[in-house]
């Protein structure tokens, strides 16, 4: 091999390591913000979720558009918009990812932050079952025994509520099905927030003016602000995670993915007390054994 080619091929290899270093602080830092959002959220605790939603739309919207129109790539949403197909399931991408922020945002405040945190821990699995139903895809032997442990761990949770843990299933079947249609849109990351907010802008505007002096913008700074920032802490991670996800291999993602559920659970538990006895910790149990066949599935297939 010629000095220049082992040359080039250390440096290309430099790269490669660089490249996916970054790949994994940025998607760490995505499921960190992700994780540990609900303690932003609890600062809004006297806001309606309703409201909350609203101004993450239009704070949202307004932070990627001078993002976009900074990299001169509005265009390309603009193009993708102009498409009736893309825009009908950019509509229905925003209906579900709006009505994933509403529920997630309610319980956080009404004190069933675990609750959401069994929802994200069980949406790659709900993933699967989409998969299946939409799709028509085959699962293999170890993926249907995952399923079957979420299935589990979710109806103990559900004897131990004396019902449907209706905030975990709704948290999963509307992130699991926006990501399942977000994947058709042929847009990235940012520029898919972008369709999906200018989609609900119109009724998050309708609803804060019909607030008009009701509403909690204006009443005092510190409320504003964090009114304001809904609009970061949406787009930041959301940014971070496109990085990622340009970086790293899906396994690697696959592993990461988890980060942001746990340290949720971890926040629910020792900084806001809620409970935790026996049957709730079975319950987790057997969706993190599911998670944990999952995972091992997926990097055996990946290795043959």
């Amino acid at each position: 091999m010629k000095p220049d080619s082992t040359r080039d091929g250390a440096a290309a290899a430099r790269d490669g390591v660089a490249a996916a270093r970054d790949g994994v602080a940025a998607a760490l830092g995505a499921y960190v913000i992700w994780g540990l959002v609900p303690i932003f959220f609890k600062q809004l605790a006297a806001v309606p979720a309703l409201e909350i939603i609203a101004h993450r739309v239009v704070w949202s919207l307004l932070l990627v558009g001078a993002l976009l129109i900074g990299r001169g790539r509005l265009n390309a949403v603009w193009q993708a918009a102009r498409d009736p197909h893309i825009l009908a399931r950019a509509a229905l991408a925003a209906a579900l990812v709006m009505t994933n922020w509403l529920v997630f945002v309610w319980a956080v405040n009404a004190g069933r932050i675990l609750e959401t945190s069994l929802g994200y821990f069980i949406t790659p699995l709900v993933s699967i079952l989409l998969a299946v139903v939409v799709l028509g895809e085959r699962l293999r032997p170890r993926r249907w025994l995952a399923v079957g442990f979420a299935c589990a761990g979710v109806a103990l949770e559900g004897w131990r509520v004396g019902g449907l843990p209706w905030v975990s299933l709704a948290l999963a079947a509307t992130f699991g099905s926006y990501g399942l249609l977000r994947k058709q849109l042929p847009v990235d990351a940012a520029g898919g927030l972008l369709l999906e907010t200018a989609c609900a802008l119109p009724l998050a505007l309708g609803y804060l003016v019909w607030l008009g002096n009701a509403g909690n913008f204006g009443v005092d700074a510190p409320t504003s602000l964090l009114l304001a920032a809904t609009g970061p802490v949406t787009a930041i991670p959301l940014l971070l995670f496109a990085i990622g996800a340009r970086r790293l291999p899906l396994a690697t993602l696959g592993f990461l993915q988890y980060t942001a559920p746990s340290l949720t659970f971890l926040v629910a538990i020792f900084l806001y007390d809620e409970p935790m006895n026996l049957a709730r910790l079975l319950a987790f149990a057997a969706i993190w054994a599911g998670l944990a066949l999952y995972t091992t599935d997926m990097v055996l297939q990946r290795r043959n």
